[in-house]
């Protein structure tokens, strides 16, 4: 095992070359800050040309929609740079060279953990800011969320990308493939778990989607833009399930990062 600051200096180096990748980091803050930005835009643009017809672009209901938009377009970003994480220097050949260099594979993948998850926690929290801002700025008299919604699902929106985080850089190092592991989390996000959202009287573990299962975590007028669901999970069960998902995916993503061959 290395030192804490070896550790640190891992960690940092992790965090360099992540936002150096150019093409990453566009498409990370286009898909959190700019889709932002743009919505509001177009929201302000609509109410400033027909007031009468298109309300104010902030208040509780669209924070309510931006926040869900959030969620889907913010775990994207999250699942790239997951992805990125957990798989990129397989990808670019440079795994090898890290191996030969006597380094602890443990600590090479436990440096992917929190490097990644800040980069992806500080875009989280720019775009939830901007979404506070607009929803009370312009509010034009509308009614806006209590300084208590804010911070609870300020909290959530952390807790959503820190799981979704940790999830996409275990599976990346366990299959060894960034396209792979984007594929499959994409489409678990936006095309399985809003199905099983919406489809009552359904005979299956719902329960045990990750989506599912971190949407019962929000603050319920932020549930209520979501797709409809009838379930009604108990807190322990939300956290074991969500638990259950990221130690699986780490612990798996740990063991194949010291046992794969260089």
């Amino acid at each position: 095992m290395c030192s804490p600051s070896d550790a640190l200096r891992l960690v940092r180096a992790e965090i360099v070359k992540l936002v150096t990748r150019r093409g990453l980091v566009a498409a990370a803050v286009l898909l959190t800050i700019g889709t932002t930005v743009v919505a509001y835009a177009i929201l302000e643009l609509l109410h400033l040309g027909d007031p009468a017809k298109h309300g104010p672009a902030g208040g509780t209901q669209n924070f309510v929609n931006a926040t869900w938009l959030l969620t889907q377009l913010g775990s994207i970003a999250v699942i790239l740079l997951g992805a990125t994480a957990g798989a990129g220097d397989l990808g670019a050949g440079f795994f090898r060279m890290l191996v030969v260099t006597g380094r602890s594979r443990l600590a090479l993948f436990a440096a992917r953990l929190p490097s990644g998850l800040a980069v992806a926690l500080v875009l989280s929290a720019a775009e939830f800011a901007l979404v506070a801002a607009a929803t009370v700025l312009l509010a034009g008299g509308k009614a806006t969320p209590s300084p208590a919604l804010l911070v609870q699902s300020g909290l959530w929106i952390v807790a959503y990308m820190s799981v979704v985080y940790l999830v996409a850089v275990g599976l990346a190092s366990l299959l060894g493939s960034r396209s792979t592991t984007i594929a499959l989390l994409v489409g678990l996000q936006l095309a399985v778990t809003p199905v099983l959202q919406e489809v009552h009287g359904l005979h299956v573990p719902r329960e045990l989607v990750l989506g599912v299962a971190v949407w019962q975590l929000a603050p319920r007028v932020v549930q209520a833009g979501a797709p409809r669901s009838d379930l009604a999970m108990s807190q322990g069960a939300i956290a074991a399930v969500l638990v259950g998902w990221v130690a699986a995916a780490v612990v798996a993503g740990a063991w194949k990062t010291i046992t794969r061959e260089a």
